[in-house]
């Protein structure tokens, strides 16, 4: 399949698949015209770079893993164990950047409870909103 196939069947930009190339996420053949060609395991290939890439992992590290990742009967699971490590550190990571995003979101409450509303001003017609 050419890249606009690829681009439908996966919800992936042509842009982002571009850029998974770059990245030597993707390896597609290429046909003497320069035209890529995939085939349908690509589409799963795609499948697993979005996962990872939500789940906060940079494109660097997603090249490290995508070749130790196995599909067993509970999901996707690493064939790697010295990966194992880097995932348990980078998910300990964001857990501590989900805790501290979370004690930002405590202290602004505080500080938007305590602060009074701003009320709206009628002027002939208008209607102003103190700064």
């Amino acid at each position: 399949m050419r890249i606009g196939e690829l681009s439908r069947r996966s919800g992936v930009s042509i842009r982002s698949l571009r850029y998974y190339e770059e990245q030597r996420l993707l390896s597609p053949t290429r046909l003497p015209s320069g035209y890529r060609v995939y085939d349908d395991a690509d589409v799963t290939q795609v499948q697993r770079i979005q996962a990872l890439l939500a789940a906060g992992l940079s494109t660097r590290k997603i090249e490290h893993i995508l070749p130790c990742l196995a599909q067993h009967t509970d999901g996707v699971a690493l064939s790697c164990s010295d990966l194992y490590d880097e995932l348990v550190a980078e998910r300990d990571e964001l857990l501590t950047r989900i805790e501290t995003l979370r004690a930002s979101v405590e202290a602004l409450e505080t500080v938007i409870s305590a602060s009074p509303r701003p009320v709206a001003v009628h002027h002939d017609d208008l209607t102003l909103t103190p700064a």
